[in-house]
């Protein structure tokens, strides 16, 4: 249905990914009806009638918090994916051109979209571990490890823990992805909110994506932001 393969991009959640898929956006890639809420820069429903049907009929979370899907698990692949994914592009408008999906499970169900996708361009967005934890602990729908059952589960006593175990069960879907060959780059948002875009430059070039100056409008408020935190921080 539609010849050109998608962007994907992923990544922990709270890494900055919809910071990168707003950057992109704003570069020419066709996302679709996508939420802007929390600067999520989803497509809903993609998210909403795809993906978190498929989680939940797989008996994990489907936020992607937990339980996951084991890494080694073999997942059940829908032979009708790819159309699904496709007719919600086409439905919402795409004529053609770059596009993307964004979201953090994408990872989680990497032979899914590999499969479904294998020409796929796919960023993984990376940040560090404690600001990811300090970012999970301040927000009210990141609440997996509150759960002592859970954080029982999974080895550990402290939230903080539970949350670091989470991202190290995305970083082995990360470094199998790697080791199966995908074709993927790392982007770490936090170079653009300290003024560095030389990695953004790069990613844009790779994914056919023209360099837009509105991007330094778009990443200016962030940036103070960053920088205002960072000052209490250190006040």
């Amino acid at each position: 249905m539609i010849e050109k393969s998608p962007i994907l991009i992923t990544g922990t959640s709270r890494a900055g990914a919809g910071m990168v898929a707003g950057v992109f956006k704003i570069c020419g890639a066709f996302g679709g009806t996508m939420t802007n809420k929390k600067g999520l820069n989803e497509n809903d429903r993609i998210r909403e009638k795809i993906i978190k049907p498929y989680l939940a009929k797989n008996k994990v979370d489907p936020q992607g918090q937990y339980p996951l899907l084991e890494a080694d698990d073999n997942l059940w692949i829908p032979g009708s994916f790819r159309g699904w994914v496709e007719q919600v592009m086409i439905d919402e408008g795409y004529t053609g051109g770059p596009w993307m999906y964004k979201d953090s499970r994408s990872g989680l169900l990497w032979p899914l979209w590999n499969y479904a996708f294998p020409d796929a361009k796919w960023i993984i967005v990376r940040r560090k571990p404690s600001d990811i934890i300090k970012s999970c602990m301040k927000t009210a729908y990141m609440n997996a490890f509150e759960n002592p059952k859970y954080r029982e589960a999974v080895g550990v006593t402290k939230e903080e823990d539970g949350w670091l175990w989470w991202i190290h069960e995305h970083e082995k879907r990360h470094y199998a992805m790697i080791e199966a060959g995908i074709n993927c780059k790392f982007i770490w948002p936090e170079r653009m909110l300290q003024g560095d875009y030389k990695q953004l430059y790069d990613t844009l070039e790779w994914l056919g994506l023209p360099w837009k100056t509105d991007v330094l409008t778009y990443i200016d408020p962030l940036l103070w932001k960053s920088r205002k935190k960072k000052g209490e921080n250190n006040g």
